[in-house]
């Protein structure tokens, strides 16, 4: 394969997204990260969240989902007659954003920066702004909010100048040639001034100004350099370019398939390898409110499906962090298998209302995810089926993992009857077909494992599995296909459909006539254009569910539909937005619904293009 790095964009100036009390539609988000925090910010310059300095900290700025007390890091032009063009630096996630007013042209260049040897170890948030065409005036604002209600903001002028201090957070702004207006003078540690950072300043052909705010949280707070700081913005893109030099893709869709990876890239925690569902929290999966969650955590499912993803092109690090990382905290909340933890591996608290009004006044907002505690038998399969990768990939399974798998394939064998709440984390327990096909999966990849040597099963325990693998599938045969339907049905003696049963064309358990017509079936009734509804009765609750489409490319592929999976791919990669982000859902109208940038999605575009590529080319 040869490297892979996106073209130079061409630019495509455009009227800016108008806010609506102070909201921007979801589309209108692009997406920075340095492995351990992101920013989110919109096509007008402005930053609307940010934890910091970690992922999953009450974000200081969250006025993507609470205009008025969320706060936020504005910068744009003062005249609101101005266009913008933007893109990422190629190979990198450092974002580039032009304002183009009646006076004059100018470069935003925004970065979580990274240090000499890896990540920093205090968030360093820096933006760049350097002046092309005649002159601009830009005003610029850091307004924190109070991390979801939870902390009040403080000021404390030090000798240093003026720090703001939220809880345990601490955030300071330095900059140079930013026409800082907001008091500076040192203090003597008590608080005398405006509770935000604020300036103003006209941009020249040539001229550079900087603006960096550095965020530690129960620790002490660094105050760098404006030149260092400067440097870091270049040391950050050449980080981002080494790293895309160990990616490398060949097969179509590069562009989409490259941004992608690199978006997944943005939700790996870097401290311990655990991978993100989605870098935010709160954003709603329909207007009606009450379903606004917390995606900031370590889903086993997600965090399976990327690593897949991750191996199929070569690398190497991630890959067996986010295995390391997943198998320790099965191992240490064991016996029963838990769906998902906390990036720091701990298992998630029980969710509470943050206070926040939430994205176009849509709430409420939660902090943390009620699915905990779940049976979802999905997830055997998720975890072996990834070993089962990671192992023919030329990795060796050590002693105490051995163990583990093989108490997981008994767990499958002793579970797959019993009723769960399926992949969808649904309150009604049902005999979900898919949960059944991912018992099988599962044992499926058990077998496997004990057949290349890296499981070492007891005979009559090996014997069991292939037993109730033969079990499952005359199970499905007999209560999971209507022939009415010529579909898998969502549960024995439903007439509801579901598209996570396309995720086992891939896994092998059916790429045949019944899996075709499957796809059929959903696309008729699920189907909206090339994007599809998660299950029946999803089209008067939210929007349609990215990924599932994905899934419907990849199952094309594997029934032999080649020529179809190609097209719907061709239409399916034009649903990102400018930057080439996905959000969880997509409504009917094409705006971007839940939690962003969705994990789930790009990898489901990943692996429908490495798909079509094998299969294709075998």
């Amino acid at each position: 394969m040869t490297d892979t790095l996106e073209p130079t964009t061409v630019r495509n100036w455009r009227t800016p997204s108008i806010r609506e009390d102070g909201y921007v539609p979801l589309r209108s988000y692009g997406v920075i990260g340095d492995g351990r925090t992101v920013a989110l910010i919109a096509d007008d310059g402005q930053i609307d969240w940010l934890p910091m300095p970690e992922m999953d900290t009450d974000p200081v700025i969250a006025g993507i989902v609470d205009s008025g007390k969320g706060g936020r890091f504005e910068l744009r032009p003062v005249t609101d007659d101005f266009e913008v063009d933007r893109s990422y630096i190629p190979g990198s996630n450092v974002l580039t954003t032009r304002f183009r007013t009646p006076t004059g042209v100018v470069e935003i260049t925004d970065a979580l920066v990274t240090g000499v040897a890896g990540r920093l170890p205090w968030s360093e948030l820096v933006r760049r702004i350097e002046g092309v065409e005649g002159s601009v005036d830009l005003a610029w604002a850091v307004i924190p909010g109070n991390t979801f209600g939870t902390n009040p903001i403080e000021r404390i002028d030090t000798v240093h100048g003026p720090l703001l201090r939220a809880g345990d957070i601490n955030l300071i702004l330095i900059g140079s040639e930013h026409g800082r207006t907001d008091p500076t003078d040192e203090g003597d540690g008590v608080s005398d001034g405006p509770l935000e950072f604020r300036g103003a300043f006209t941009t020249t052909p040539g001229s550079r100004t900087i603006l960096c705010l550095c965020g530690t949280k129960d620790e002490p707070i660094h105050i760098p350099n404006a030149d260092v700081v400067d440097q870091g913005i270049d040391r950050t893109v050449d980080n981002w370019a080494l790293w895309s030099k160990n990616f490398s893709w060949d097969g179509a869709w590069s562009e989409a398939v490259t941004r992608s990876t690199l978006a997944l890239k943005l939700l790996i925690y870097s401290p311990t390898g655990a991978i993100a569902a989605a870098s935010t929290a709160g954003l709603p999966e329909n207007l009606n409110g009450n379903k606004n969650w917390d995606y900031r955590f370590a889903w086993v499912r997600d965090l399976a499906y990327t690593v897949e993803a991750l191996l199929n092109f070569g690398l190497r690090e991630e890959p067996h962090a986010a295995v390391s990382w997943i198998l320790k905290s099965l191992k240490e909340h064991g016996p029963d298998i838990n769906i998902f933890f906390s990036l720091d591996g701990s298992l998630p608290e029980d969710p509470t209302e943050t206070g926040s009004e939430g994205w176009h006044g849509i709430g409420p907002v939660y902090s943390g995810n009620p699915a905990s505690g779940q049976l979802q038998l999905g997830v055997y399969a998720d975890i072996l089926a990834i070993m089962s990768q990671y192992a023919s990939g030329g990795n060796i399974i050590d002693a105490g993992t051995d163990k583990l798998l093989c108490a997981f394939a008994d767990d499958a064998c002793q579970q797959w009857q019993k009723k769960d709440s399926g992949m969808w984390e649904l309150e009604e327990l049902q005999h979900y077909t898919s949960s059944k096909m991912g018992c099988w999966q599962a044992i499926d990849a058990a077998c496997h494992l004990a057949d290349i040597g890296q499981l070492h099963p007891e005979p009559d325990d090996l014997a069991h599995w292939v037993k109730n693998k033969k079990m499952i599938e005359e199970w499905v045969d007999e209560h999971g296909w209507s022939e009415e339907l010529g579909s898998y049905v969502m549960y024995p003696g439903s007439s509801k459909i579901d598209a996570s049963v396309l995720l086992h064309a891939p896994t092998g358990f059916d790429r045949g006539e019944r899996m075709s017509s499957t796809i059929d079936t959903l696309r008729r009734d699920l189907g909206v254009g090339p994007l599809l509804y998660r299950y029946s009765g999803m089209d008067d609750e939210e929007g349609t569910f990215v990924a599932c489409a994905f899934w419907v490319v990849s199952a094309l592929a594997c029934v032999g539909r080649l020529d179809e999976a190609t097209a719907l791919m061709d239409e399916l990669v034009e649903q990102v937005n400018d930057v080439g982000m996905l959000a969880e859902m997509i409504a009917e109208d094409g705006s971007f619904l839940g939690n962003l940038p969705q994990g789930l999605s790009h990898l489901a575009l990943v692996n429908a293009a490495i798909t079509i590529h094998e299969l294709s080319t075998n």
